[in-house]
Formats: structure tokens, C-alpha cells, sequence
């Protein structure tokens, strides 16, 4: 008989056909729909337009999974590289294992390179991305939940969580010690940090118009606030980790990505006390310019605007005609 706690569930998708569909793959899927959501009204909110947001959303959201995939394989190689690992299973991204580091960092990337490409400013992008951004993590941390994967230490609190210690017929592989009996509760870490994102979440919405943030603070703000809280939620996981000076990388990385969020919100902040009056390069500004001028005159749409592009070229009035003689 288990004692009272959070149950870990038995499903974890299902078919159609020879297609599987994994609950990991649609709570990450599910957290990018809400992003999107989020971030596009935020946008459109301060003179953005959705093209705009599917311009740099085609190149961000590919290059989040796959850093995110590179930084979790490449912290954890054991049960890729190691001894009796499988090398092909780092591929195997619908059993868990996203490290939001590699995500964010290769994200941003393909994201500064389109907004670039596009005529947005970074940082305005950034601000209205960053809530979206913690919310999805919020939705994706469930993800661990229907994986029964990286929990806390076992606990004697009511909220522990229950983890099957045979999955299937067969001993789970998530469980830490085969000495630990059946129903020993665990510590649901991804329940923590989904509510401490959620939490987040909320506090930029309103510190972002509370304290009038812009180039970048909403999301330097971000990523202060969510180390914080990774850093003490790490603590409390079991699962394997690379260490360093008896600390979990992870927990490493967290306080120097925190070290660095502070120093670029307060960097701003000393040079910026009001966001960007538009969030358009100068550049993109005088192509829209010419571009309306243009449909207006012709009816001719002009192409989206791209980095080096020339405004579009407004055929002059014609003349009137001339006095009859």
C-alpha cells in the first residue's frame, strides 16, 4: 500500500499507427505554442508584427532543441560514451534529456542572427520573448513527470511523488537504488521548478511594466530569476551529473549564468531607464516607410524587408498635363 503523495502516471503517449506519440514530445510542444502566444501579443503589443515573430521563431525554436539536446548529451556522455553506453540513444530526444543552457544559448544565437536579418532589434525581441520563454518551461518541465525522471531525494512529505520502481514488467531504470523498497516517495523537483517558472513568469510581466524594461532587462531579469531557483532545485536531484568541487554542473552553471544576467541587467539598466521607441532598425523603418509609400502609389507589395536591401523605389507623380494650345 503506497503512502499518500503525488502518483507518477502510467501513460506516457500512444500510437497512430507506426507513429508514436510521446507526453514528453507534447508538453515541450505544448510549452512552444504557449510561447509563441505569449511572446506574439507582447510584440505586436509594442509595434512588432507576427511576420516578424515566424521570421526569427523557423530559426530559434530548431536551434533551442538541438542545443538543448548537444548540452544535456555532452554534460551526461555516460550513457552515450561510457562503458556499455549506447551512442545512437543521444538521438533518442523522446526519453528525456533537453538541457535549457545549450537550448537558450543556441537559440538566442539563430535568433539574434534573424532578428539581424530582418531589421528587428535584439534586445526589444528578447524582452518580449523572455515570459513566453519561462512559461514553455514551466509546460516542458512535466515533461519529467510522465518520464519519471529526474526527481529529489527520497522524502517523507506528503507531496513526495511515487516512481515506479518496475516499469512494464521490467525494473525502471530511473529507479537510484535497488535497495530502496517500493513506494519510497522522492522529492518532485520538476513540480518545483514548473511553479517557481510559473512564478517567474508573472513577475516579469509586471516588473517589465512596472519599471518601463527594455534592451534586454526583461530577459537579463529572466535569467537571474530562474537560476535562483535552479540552483536550489538542483540541489535536490539525484540523477547522474558531472561534478565539479562536490557541486552538480549544473549548479555551476547556474550561478555564473546568474553572474552574468546581473551584470548585463545592471550594464543596461545604467544606460537605458526607458525601452526602445520602436523596435525596428532605422533601416527596416525606412523600407516600411517606402514600402507603404509604394502600395499606396501602385498597389504593388513590396517584398519583406532583409539586411542591405535598398527601400523600395516610389515611382514619381505624373506630370499634368500641359495648357492646350
Amino acid at each position: 500500500m503506497h503512502a499518500a503523495g503525488i502518483p507518477s502516471p502510467t501513460w506516457s503517449g500512444f500510437s497512430l499507427g507506426p507513429l508514436t506519440i510521446h507526453a514528453y514530445a507534447l508538453c515541450i510542444l505544448a510549452g512552444i505554442l504557449l510561447a509563441l502566444w505569449v511572446t506574439n501579443r507582447r510584440w505586436t503589443a509594442r509595434g512588432g508584427t507576427s511576420d516578424d515573430l515566424w521570421s526569427i521563431a523557423v530559426w530559434a525554436i530548431p536551434a533551442g532543441i538541438i542545443g538543448g539536446r548537444l548540452y544535456h548529451v555532452l554534460s551526461t556522455p555516460e550513457p552515450y560514451f561510457g562503458r556499455g553506453g549506447n551512442p545512437v540513444a543521444a538521438l533518442y530526444i523522446w526519453n528525456g534529456g533537453l538541457g535549457i543552457w545549450g537550448a537558450v544559448a543556441l537559440g538566442v544565437l539563430a535568433a539574434w542572427w534573424a532578428a539581424r536579418r530582418h531589421g528587428v532589434r535584439f534586445g526589444a525581441f528578447l524582452d518580449a520573448a523572455a515570459p513566453g520563454l519561462i512559461l514553455a518551461q514551466a509546460c516542458g518541465r512535466w515533461g519529467n513527470w510522465f518520464n519519471q525522471e529526474l526527481f529529489g531525494a527520497p522524502t517523507t512529505l506528503p507531496w513526495g511523488l511515487h516512481i515506479d520502481k518496475v516499469l512494464a514488467g521490467r525494473p525502471n531504470p530511473n529507479w537510484p537504488d535497488p535497495a530502496l523498497p517500493a513506494g519510497t516517495l522522492f522529492q518532485p523537483t520538476f513540480l518545483y521548478e514548473s511553479l517557481w517558472n510559473l512564478g517567474v513568469f508573472f513577475v516579469l510581466i509586471w516588473a517589465g511594466r512596472r519599471l518601463r524594461m527594455g534592451h534586454g532587462q526583461v530577459f537579463f531579469s529572466y535569467i537571474c530569476l530562474y537560476t535562483l531557483g535552479r540552483v536550489w532545485i538542483e540541489a535536490l536531484r539525484i540523477d547522474d551529473a558531472e561534478h565539479i568541487l562536490g557541486l552538480r554542473l549544473n549548479v555551476w552553471t547556474s550561478i555564473l549564468v546568474f553572474a552574468l544576467g546581473a551584470v548585463l541587467f545592471a550594464v543596461s539598466r545604467m544606460r537605458h531607464e526607458r525601452p526602445e521607441p520602436h523596435v525596428h532598425t532605422r533601416e527596416r523603418l525606412a523600407y516600411d516607410a517606402a514600402a507603404e509609400r509604394l502600395l499606396e502609389a501602385t498597389g504593388e507589395q513590396a517584398p519583406p524587408y532583409v539586411r542591405g536591401a535598398a527601400p523600395p523605389a516610389v515611382p514619381a507623380p505624373a506630370a499634368p498635363p500641359g495648357p492646350r494650345r
